[in-house]
């Protein structure tokens, strides 16, 4: 989907400002309440908005270690792997790649010890072959979509 500047604009303020209503957004922005709401609307529509809850920080939850762990499995055994792996709490993504391994999760832990545990979990799962474990040290660019987001509707201005 393409996004305009107004689009921009709105998906702006709710990374910015998420806990505002729509009247305040309506108002900040200078467009009619049923303008936005449309907008917002639509962008929920064609998948541009995808959820709405807060974001949590594993870290603040206790759980400060975040590792990636790539798993190679059994031929044949992806989509079962991959449904085990929604038992494991301590991930909290996973996702089917093409080289080195065949799944890529992102683990989160309280420490190396707990982080072994789990681990020692996923190489128990019925289909992994073996895995392979990286331990990011400091995060540089936190999750964002907004330089996304400007640089596609700087493509649609003529």
């Amino acid at each position: 989907m393409a996004v305009d500047e107004l689009d921009t604009r709105i998906l702006r303020l709710l990374l910015e400002q998420p806990r505002t209503s729509v009247r305040e957004y309506a108002r900040i922005l200078r467009v009619a309440r049923g303008t936005l709401q449309a907008r917002l609307d639509r962008m929920e529509r064609e998948g541009v908005i995808t959820g709405t809850g807060p974001v949590l920080s594993p870290a603040a939850l206790g759980h400060p270690v975040l590792a990636f762990v790539h798993i190679e499995v059994t031929q044949g055994h992806l989509d079962e792997v991959g449904d085990a792996l929604a038992d494991v709490p301590e991930i909290v993504e996973a996702f089917s790649i093409t080289g080195g391994g065949d799944l890529l999760t992102r683990v989160v832990a309280r420490d190396n010890a707990h982080l072994e545990d789990v681990i020692q979990k996923l190489i128990s799962l019925p289909g992994v072959v073996r895995t392979r474990t990286e331990v990011a040290l400091r995060e540089r660019v936190p999750h964002r979509l907004l330089p996304l987001v400007e640089s596609i509707a700087r493509g649609t201005r003529g």
